[in-house]
């Protein structure tokens, strides 16, 4: 699905895209390979069970003061902020107080503590709760994936497009899964009688969105996930000329306003195989 829907008002924070944009994905490279490159030390248990070290709270730290330097007028809502903290700032964006920057500082943290070398930093900037522009760096393979709303989406310097891909049924695709978050009976419809080719499941949300944008993968699902997880992924795909939608059916557009309660995503590179993969998790 392409942007052809008309572009938001301007921020009002003094953000010049043409300079602005490109400093912001390079600042988040270097915080990212300058922390990311550390042991994970100190590791904490967060109230949902998660993992949280020391380098997701260094990240957040470095991008906020980073990002409140440059840009004051704009609001900040992080992943290891408290829930007070973050609907306050949700709360303002959606009501045009203020754009905002949603930012997970370490998207795979699991990962990063296992030492699997598959994570992330994102960064999203919302205006009325509308996704406006995203990237997601990728520390191990110097991938930066970035887009703005209308744009297109790219890869460091080169255009994504799935719609330039051949072709290929269900049968023939290779699938991100995450089992550990559909219900029981999906997930071992899907682990008994797999519909595709083959299965992966990587452990960094905005990556997966973002590997359907390169074309790595053909379809995904996940049953729950928060906007710091898949907004700035979700856009990447949605420019790269992917469909998403959700377990209920419900086809995602570019203007959607998004919520802060987790959501369950399903992705496909097309709309004929987004209609495939579809009926097939819909219907038993």
């Amino acid at each position: 699905m392409t942007s052809n829907q008309p572009d938001l008002p301007a921020v009002d924070s003094g953000l010049n895209w043409s300079a602005d944009w490109p400093q912001t994905c390079e600042a988040m490279r270097r915080i990212a390979r300058q922390h990311m490159s550390m042991a994970a030390t100190e590791v904490e248990t967060k109230a949902d069970g998660s993992w949280v070290t020391a380098v997701d709270h260094a990240v957040q730290a470095a991008v906020q003061d980073w990002l409140a330097e440059r840009f004051p007028a704009i609001g900040f809502l992080g992943e290891e902020m408290t829930d007070e903290e973050q609907n306050a700032a949700w709360a303002r964006c959606l009501a045009g107080e203020q754009a905002l920057w949603v930012v997970d500082p370490l998207d795979g943290t699991s990962n990063f503590r296992a030492g699997f070398p598959v994570f992330s930093l994102t960064l999203t900037l919302l205006q009325h709760g509308r996704v406006i522009a995203g990237l997601v760096y990728d520390p191990e393979r110097d991938e930066l994936f970035h887009a703005r709303r209308g744009s297109g989406a790219f890869l460091n310097e080169t255009r994504l497009d799935v719609r330039t891909l051949p072709a290929l049924p269900l049968a023939r695709c290779l699938a991100i899964v995450d089992f550990k978050r559909l219900n029981k009976m999906l997930a071992c419809r899907l682990a008994g009688d797999a519909p595709y080719a083959s299965q992966r499941s990587i452990g960094s949300v905005a990556l997966d969105w973002c590997w359907i944008a390169a074309g790595r993968v053909q379809v995904y699902v996940h049953g729950k996930q928060k906007p710091w997880d898949y907004a700035a992924g979700q856009l990447i795909a949605l420019e790269a000329g992917a469909s998403s939608a959700a377990l209920d059916g419900h086809r995602d557009a570019l203007d959607d306003e998004l919520k802060l309660a987790p959501r369950s995503a399903v992705v496909a590179v097309s709309e004929s195989l987004m209609d495939e993969w579809l009926a097939v998790l819909l219907n038993p």
